[in-house]
């Protein structure tokens, strides 16, 4: 249709600054849900350390970076429009955006709750009302590819890899609050394992068709192979903090450049 905005997950090539922040800003959120996906099932199920502290670090850390998106949509830093939502006098929400807007309610109820051991039923409740939540925002919220039906693979892959990227940050949250559970939480076998299995998404979903082998390359070794060795590294090093961080850093500067490096047309935002 002439003079129709482009969709909102299509990559304009004359814009390569816009499409970069609009990348980072997806893969942000992304890991922001994933987050809170993590925190929620953890909580939901008793797992997670004790203390109001080790979870309201990690429950603003989500709230930050799925926020910097409609953010940036906001003060038109960005492509001017979230989740499919422009923003602007008499616009409506969509149903992708309301269903990320409500996902801040069983957030705000967790922080409210959470206290002493986070046994308490309510606590325990609004947490997996947030795992949920943030599951479905994942499964139907986030953007896909322009243009394509999106099938289960790709879907279960965007949550499998958002829950790695939220790992991550989640890992980080606890390591820099000296949690006594971290080991016991996020230990070596845990992020190794949500690492392979995105890896192995990433590959079932097709999205390994690069314009060079290099650029492959490259793309794995950001978001796979220096995380993994960090990881690695983390555990035999007094000081974690700066090391978990540099992992999660890399993670999303491999995600955000997946489209230049693997020679896609559009953003995954996984």
């Amino acid at each position: 249709m002439p003079g129709a905005p482009p969709p909102h997950d299509h990559i304009d090539v004359s814009h390569p600054a816009r499409n970069l922040l609009a990348s980072v800003l997806r893969v942000l959120a992304n890991s922001g849900y994933g987050l809170w996906l993590l925190l929620g099932l953890t909580l939901a199920l008793g797992v997670y350390p004790a203390g109001r502290g080790e979870a309201l670090v990690p429950l603003a850390l989500g709230a930050l970076l799925v926020s910097l998106s409609p953010l940036a949509a906001s003060l038109r830093l960005s492509a001017g429009d979230w989740l499919g939502w422009r923003f602007g006098r008499g616009s409506r929400p969509n149903r992708r955006a309301m269903l990320a807007m409500v996902t801040y309610l069983p957030m705000l109820g967790v922080a409210g709750l959470v206290r002493g051991d986070n046994l308490f039923w309510a606590t325990r409740v609004s947490a997996a009302a947030l795992a949920l939540c943030s599951l479905l925002c994942l499964i139907y919220a986030m953007p896909g590819e322009a243009g394509r039906r999106e099938g289960w693979t790709r879907r279960l892959a965007r949550v499998v890899s958002a829950g790695y990227a939220g790992g991550l940050w989640l890992w980080l949250c606890l390591a820099a609050q000296e949690s006594a559970h971290l080991r016991a939480i996020y230990s070596v076998a845990w992020i190794l394992a949500l690492q392979l299995l995105a890896l192995l998404f990433w590959l079932a979903s097709g999205r390994g068709r690069p314009r060079s082998p290099g650029g492959r390359l490259v793309f794995l070794a950001l978001v796979y192979l220096i995380p993994c060795a960090i990881v690695l590294l983390a555990q035999v090093n007094g000081s974690q903090e700066w090391l978990i961080a540099l992992a999660a850093v890399s993670c999303v500067v491999g995600k955000s450049v997946e489209p230049r490096l693997c020679g896609q047309g559009v953003a995954h935002g996984s």
